[in-house]
């Protein structure tokens, strides 16, 4: 009998201590929130990823696509306490590499519970300025032909024309892109990293000198989308310079639009000049 108590007493003893280690096994949880304003849906290839940084790495929090927030995200809680930076990245949705992606929207430093997050780690926009012009260089023959209203240039007129953006330089990950806001929504003029050199794309320019001048622009003459009539008369219209995620599949401007501005009556010499807005810029809050 003594036995038999014996080897039931050590039976309890050894599923105590194998309940206490699997406890201890158990990693401990904690939430991050994140409160964050002015981010847009992304095309259907891509997902926003939120990342901590840990003794000099990065930690995913998660993956989303809704841009509704605040959004909750449950963690590593030791490895949250020791974050101290927060990153958000754009993904692909289907994505076999572990680490971010260059393209790194939002960042910022924790302090004690949260962080504020900006795009400071895309670029320091608060100079931005810049102007355009009415002109279709493509569309002449060494003499103005009077259709200058139907193209839309970055830059100051003259030959060549020279660029006049005040921008910074934009990390790998990052490109902007030219708008005109059309009658039914905006049409590209291309995307460009420089400024003294064309854009990526002239595929409405017309046929007479198609490369265009070597700063980024378009004439819209030809292949008109589907609710534009062309030539497109650039007058009293919205031109809009974007910061857009590389690689990109969605055909809308990307949520960071830094420079905004309206084209007047003048065409070329004249120029029309960007006005800041800096509140397309998204921003947050992140708590942990």
């Amino acid at each position: 009998m003594m036995k038999k108590i014996g080897t039931l007493l050590l039976l309890a003893v050894s599923l105590f201590f194998a309940s206490c280690n699997d406890s201890d096994d158990t990693p401990t949880t904690a939430t991050l929130t994140l409160n964050l304003s002015g981010l847009e849906a992304l095309g259907a290839s891509y997902v926003y990823e939120g990342w901590i940084i840990v003794n000099g790495s990065p930690v995913s929090t998660g993956t989303f696509t809704s841009v509704s927030f605040p959004q909750s995200f449950v963690v590593d809680a030791t490895q949250l306490a020791s974050a101290t930076t927060f990153v958000l990245s754009i993904e692909p949705a289907v994505d076999p590499d572990p680490t971010p992606a260059a393209t790194k929207v939002l960042a910022g430093d924790f302090s004690g519970s949260s962080a504020n997050v900006t795009t400071g780690i895309v670029g320091d926009f608060s100079a931005a300025a810049g102007a355009f012009f009415l002109r279709t260089p493509t569309d002449e023959t060494g003499t103005n032909n009077g259709n200058d209203q139907y193209g839309v240039w970055f830059g100051t007129p003259g030959a060549p024309p020279t660029p006049n953006f005040v921008l910074p330089t934009l990390p790998a990950g990052w490109a902007y892109e030219g708008w005109v806001v059309g009658d039914n929504g905006p049409i590209s003029t291309g995307t460009f990293t420089t400024f003294n050199t064309m854009d990526s794309s002239n595929g409405f320019s017309g046929t007479q000198n198609n490369a265009g001048p070597p700063i980024p622009g378009e004439d819209f003459f030809l292949n008109a989308p589907t609710g534009e009539t062309f030539p497109l008369d650039i007058r009293g219209r919205t031109v809009v310079i974007s910061v857009e995620p590389v690689p990109d599949d969605s055909a809308a401007p990307f949520a960071m639009k830094p420079l905004v501005g309206t084209a007047g009556q003048d065409t070329a010499p004249n120029t029309h000049n960007f006005g800041q807005n800096l509140g397309s810029l998204p921003t947050g809050t992140v708590t942990r």
